[in-house]
């Protein structure tokens, strides 16, 4: 098959970013794209492998794009799930629903006696708890939202409140096929870095490409973690053969500077989770970052990273407050400095822009920020002169 036979059409790089985006197409749910996805099955399959070297589910009922990260990042786990009993919960009434036939309804009577059984912590459940009863609440939405279960009869919510409420779930066809299958036993595993090294024995050819491909369309930004940064070297050496690769197959753009390396999109679109998005808190963000970047005593490192104490970065942010904040939202107009700090922060960490170091306490504001800054539209700073005049 010839090179130009391999590029996307518009309706393949769709698939494509569906199949990224989400954590499987349910046929019954989304028809049409079940079937957009089925009728470009092989060419999606040999990209996907030989770029990613993941594995392509096509299933009657569903399609599942098994999506494996090079390093796992807090963003990536349940949004929903507080605590790590969430999880536990949620696992072990996936292995009670797998000893379950297909269709077969159950009691959230059964199933809560059967997670107390299994649950692996290092204390028993009890239900009369609150907050025991609350993370069960919390997995078991989540289970019916992957639509695991059908909720037949009843409401889980009743059951925070009252241990005794009783619900009827029936199993769904889906829910054997949540969690992976590994090659191995998991029990001889002990580590989550000897699962993930696991996963490049199944795909040892071109390992550094496939873990690049993975950074670049995982990560937010990927960053030069240090003068020895392999990945970040292949990057930067092999950049023009990515930029139009990607560019051939997704929709993306890639810029690559010293210090970090990211996809760009040219085009706002839907589909895609993006930086900056809709929230206000953006916003305050970006204006921060324009003034860091405007700061000359602020020298940043080899690596493009600025540190500073955590205490100084709060007063910077109240700055930034007196010369942006008018056009702020309300809730970042009124609160403290010490919270818009505290939001900023949160953020920059969801998109892996920056990090607390732990022992000392400074901040690390990582080079990615650095592409990331705002400004107000002269037209806009013009009006707010001529109203203050006035």
């Amino acid at each position: 098959m010839s090179e130009r036979e391999e590029r996307f059409d518009e309706a393949t790089v769709e698939a494509l970013g569906i199949l990224f985006e989400q954590f499987w197409v349910l046929r019954e749910d989304e028809p049409q794209v079940y079937k957009l996805i089925r009728e470009r099955e092989h060419k999606l399959k040999r990209y996907i492998s030989d770029k990613f070297g993941f594995d392509l589910i096509i299933h009657q009922h569903f399609i599942k794009l098994e999506k494996i990260p090079v390093e796992p990042k807090i963003w990536m786990g349940i949004q929903s799930f507080a605590e790590p009993m969430d999880y536990a919960i949620f696992c072990c009434a996936l292995a009670y629903t797998e000893q379950r036939s297909v269709d077969e309804q159950f009691l959230l009577s059964d199933l809560v006696e059967n997670i107390q059984e299994m649950y692996p912590g290092e204390f028993s459940l009890d239900w009369t708890n609150y907050q025991h009863r609350r993370s069960l609440v919390r997995a078991l939405k989540e289970i019916v939202k992957l639509k695991l279960v059908k909720t037949i009869d009843g409401s889980i919510d009743l059951f925070q409140s009252n241990e005794e409420e009783e619900v009827l779930y029936e199993v769904s066809i889906y829910g054997r096929y949540f969690m992976r299958s590994y090659p191995d036993d998991l029990f001889r595993f002990h580590s989550m870095e000897e699962i993930l090294e696991s996963e490049w024995l199944r795909h040892p050819d071109d390992r550094r490409r496939k873990r690049v491909y993975r950074k670049l369309l995982f990560s937010p930004v990927v960053h030069r973690e240090n003068t020895e940064d392999a990945d970040f070297a292949y990057i930067r050496n092999y950049r023009n053969r990515l930029r139009e690769d990607l560019e051939e197959h997704t929709p993306f753009g890639l810029e690559v500077f010293k210090n970090v390396a990211l996809l760009t999109l040219p085009e706002q679109k839907r589909r895609y989770t993006l930086f900056p998005d809709q929230r206000a808190i953006s916003d305050v963000a970006l204006h921060t970052m324009a003034h860091l970047r405007n700061l000359e005593d602020l020298e940043p490192t080899e690596l493009g990273t600025i540190r500073l104490p955590y205490a100084t970065f709060e007063s910077l942010v109240a700055e930034v407050k007196e010369i942006y904040g008018h056009g702020w939202s309300k809730q970042y107009r009124k609160e403290s400095g010490e919270e818009t700090a505290r939001e900023i922060l949160k953020l920059w960490q969801e998109w892996e822009m920056a990090e607390e170091e732990p022992d000392s306490g400074m901040l690390v504001v990582k080079s990615g920020a650095g592409r990331m800054i705002a400004h107000y539209p002269k037209k806009y700073l013009k009006e707010m002169s001529e109203k203050r005049e006035k």
